[in-house]
């Protein structure tokens, strides 16, 4: 039987990395094992911060005083077909440990496709806004120089120079995508910069988060926070186009403790609105985003959304429209 990609994570990490140093103590569970579950504070491997829960992580490394100081989340997706946002999908667990003033790092075993450019840029907006400092890396043997390096004048400077690669590799995409101009990403990227606040929109529905086969719950968290970091110093309003308001009311409700939902209505300064918090849309276009709101986007169905977006980006941009 073909082993997991968590297995192969954890296989990995005790291999290359080892079970301890002279300073930290490798915490980390069989993939059989509910204990990542519990909170880092109980022996698990769940970070929170301010109440809120960013989901296990594959392993931590614990000083001789008993605190975690560094977090790792990994996946062998780079060997499954996740060339896309799928990667982002992930980035949230090790977020907590991040936000709690740690060291974050998540690891993507190198394979057949590239990490995405927009992931180092996602680490190196966060590193920039929260307390601790997060990483991509794609090598467990650059993972074991950092555990090992830990307590010494050279760690720092090794966490340092890894930022400074993650900004260099998300600068040169950018300019090359979007010739460093923030209005050319906005526009390819369904986001509309505002002075205080950011909106992006997408074809989100109330199926995506109460039908256990749909998978974009998931790319919508990843985006989420792609958005928020890209523009960390502005508000962001993510707007599903495909949702009424009772519909986000009934998931606050019924899926609340679904982890994609609970996510994307707990990030601070991050809004979840809907169709119905457009000031002044015109009832042609409600009408006809209210036709195909349970529908996927393909066909007829796909033809009609792409006419609303279109009327309802050029509004929100042109200022006839506004968010409520």
């Amino acid at each position: 039987m073909a082993l997991s990609s968590d297995e192969i994570i954890k296989r990995e990490i005790i291999d290359v990395v080892g079970t301890s140093t002279k300073k930290l103590e490798l915490r980390i569970f069989p993939q059989s094992s509910n204990e990542d579950q519990k909170l880092v504070e109980n022996g698990g491997l769940t970070f929170s911060y301010n109440g809120v829960s960013y989901g296990s992580c594959d392993a931590a490394w614990i000083d001789r005083d008993g605190n975690p100081v560094i977090a790792l989340e990994g996946t062998d997706a780079l060997n499954r077909k996740s060339s896309g946002n799928a990667q982002y999908q992930r980035f949230h667990h090790a977020l907590g440990a991040v936000k709690n003033g740690l060291l974050g790092i998540y690891y993507l075993k190198r394979g057949i496709d590239k990490i995405q450019e927009d992931l180092y840029g996602m680490a190196y907006f966060a590193s920039l806004k929260e307390n601790g400092t997060y990483l991509i890396i794609d090598d467990l043997e650059e993972v074991k120089e950092i555990v090992e390096k830990y307590g010494t004048p050279a760690y720092d400077a090794l966490i340092s120079s890894h930022v400074a690669k993650m900004k260099s590799i998300f600068q040169k995409k950018f300019k090359e995508k979007y010739q460093n101009d923030w209005e050319v990403f906005s526009k390819r990227r369904s986001t509309i910069i505002k002075e205080k606040f950011v909106i992006k929109y997408a074809g989100r529905m109330k199926r995506n988060f109460t039908d256990g086969s749909q998978r974009a719950g998931h790319i919508a968290v990843g985006e989420m926070y792609l958005t928020k970091y890209y523009f960390y110093d502005h508000k962001f309003k993510y707007l599903f186009l495909k949702m009424t308001s009772e519909e986000r009311d009934y998931l606050d409700i019924h899926k609340a403790d679904d982890k994609e939902w609970y996510l994307l209505r707990h990030e601070h300064n991050v809004e979840i609105i809907t169709m119905d918090d457009i000031l002044n849309l015109p009832k042609t276009i409600k009408t006809k985003l209210l036709s195909i709101k349970d529908e996927p986007l393909k066909g007829d169905a796909l033809r009609i959304y792409n006419e609303c977006v279109s009327a309802i980006d050029e509004g929100l941009r042109n200022g006839k429209l506004d968010i409520n």
